[in-house]
């Protein structure tokens, strides 16, 4: 849960930068993953629901903590911790350059298609 208040439009710019085919490493809780890291984000979306902050990926597959750290770095850039034009760099990177692993408790996985 965040109490301050965020800087959405800052946050919805770092979402851009996600969307498309990357190397999401830095976003991968599974230090020691051999299978492939690149992935494709379809999309991110941003929306207040009431007090509510809601975040929306969509893609065709997601590494392990994946939605969480992607969610704890576009949290850091709404608290103004980080810029969204750092986002490419982390792209391949480590895990220690990317945001922090955001709780579980609000996740709610709604569909999958195969």
């Amino acid at each position: 849960m965040v109490e301050e208040p965020l800087d959405i439009p800052a946050m919805e710019r770092a979402a851009a930068f996600l969307m498309g085919e990357h190397d999401f490493s830095a976003f991968c809780g599974n230090p020691k993953m051999k299978k492939s890291t690149v992935r494709f984000l379809r999309s991110v979306e941003i929306r207040r629901e009431g007090a509510e902050l809601q975040l929306r990926f969509t893609g065709n597959g997601f590494l392990y903590n994946m939605v969480r750290i992607l969610t704890g770095t576009l949290i850091e850039v709404g608290r103004g911790q980080r810029e969204p034009e750092s986002i490419p760099a982390l792209f391949g990177g480590k895990r220690a350059q990317a945001g922090f692993l955001a709780p579980p408790q609000g996740l709610c996985l709604q569909e999958v298609i195969y």
